[in-house]
This record gives structure tokens, sequence and C-alpha cells, in this order.
């Protein structure tokens, strides 16, 4: 029989303190969530592996280290609210939901928002609002958000997304440029947001993120 608890901790131990992680409230999410609940029943015994797992088609969990650090690069506050773009099966929501008050995980597929559904309900998470659209779009009708999660790699972050950050907002997402991917954070000033580039990350590109001709991120 897996030892689930035994994977969880070497996760922790070995892929994300090792890797910068330095918020106790992201380690202690992550040794507490039970991460093989996340995945399709076949996947179990790897759900703690070292990289992204694919666990629907055009989703996957990201990989334990890359994952940490973008949840640690948005800065989650106890008071904020918090949306979640491309939660898949709800793992992420689940993490962001020990750090934030208020968290909108959205999906595009109704199967897959009944499937995290499932899941958070029977891990007792009840501040997490699980939502169906498309990802590209965010969810307006919940915003204005302290924090936006991309979840997943995009070419480029779209206008409607950045339009939905309170002011002093932030966006967290992988950018792929020329292949290489890397962790961005926006960081809303106004009407417009800086960018800063913090870290090489790998993670799989999320439908729907292509990069539109001219635009300015």
């Amino acid at each position: 029989m897996t030892d689930f608890v035994l994977q969880r901790k070497n996760m922790v131990e070995s892929q994300v303190r090792p890797s910068d992680v330095t918020d106790r409230r992201i380690t202690m999410a992550m040794l507490d969530l039970p991460r093989e609940r996340f995945v399709p029943s076949e996947l179990m015994p790897l759900a703690y592996m070292d990289e992204a797992l694919p666990v629907a088609p055009g989703r996957s969990l990201m990989a334990p280290r890359d994952f940490a650090r973008l949840v640690q690069l948005a800065a989650i506050e106890d008071t904020d609210k918090v949306l979640v773009v491309g939660a898949g099966r709800g793992y992420s929501a689940a993490v962001v939901s020990r750090l934030g008050r208020e968290i909108v995980a959205l999906e595009c597929g109704s199967e897959a928002a009944a499937a995290m559904t499932q899941v958070l309900d029977g891990l007792a998470i009840t501040n997490v609002s699980v939502v169906t659209g498309a990802l590209a779009s965010g969810w307006p009708t919940g915003g204005p958000y302290d924090v936006i999660v991309v979840e997943g790699a995009v070419d480029d972050v779209p206008n409607a997304l950045v339009d939905q950050l309170a002011p002093a907002g932030r966006l967290v997402a992988v950018a792929r440029e020329a292949g290489v991917g890397r962790a961005i954070v926006l960081l809303k000033t106004g009407n417009t947001a800086a960018k800063r580039v913090a870290f090489e990350a790998a993670a799989p590109r999320l439908p729907g993120f292509e990069r539109a001709p001219g635009f300015v991120f």
C-alpha cells in the first residue's frame, strides 16, 4: 500500500523547501492536503512526482516546487480574495484556501468543475467557490481580486484578467517565450500593470492563452 503521508513529507522536504519556499503556510498546506485526492485514481501513485502530472485533457498539476514558488510569489494575505484560473481538479485552490480569505476557482468545463467540487466538499473546504467559464475571460462577476493565480503556462496574460485586479492586486503566471517558461508577477497600479520576471519555471501550456498580435505584455 502506498504511504501517501510519507510521500507528502518527502515532497515538501526534498522538492519544496530546498527551492527557497520559506512561507510556512504554503509548506504546511502542502504537508496536510492529500494531493492524491486531486488526480484520477489510476494516477494516485504518481501524485507526488517532481514534475508536472497530466490529470485531464489540457490540464496538469504543476510540479510541486514550481507551484509552491508561484504561490509564494503572489504574497497572498489572509484578507485577500483570490481567483484561481484553470484550477483543474482543485489542488491549487485547496492550497490557496489556506492562505486567502475567499477563493474563486475557475474551470471551463462542467465535468472538471463537478470533480473539483466533489473533492473540495469531501475535504470540508468551505471558502472556495467553483465557477465555470472561459479561462481567458476570468470571472468578473466575483471581482475585483487581490490576487489572480493562473495555473499553467501562457503566451500572454489577457487584459481581461488584469482588469479584474483590485488596486495593488497581483497576478502570477508562467509566461512562455521561445519555449522557455518564466514565472512572472504583474502588479496593478492605477490602470496599468508592471511586470516582473521572477524565476524560470516549467508548466504545461494552458489552453486559451495563445499570443494575440500586438499584445503589450
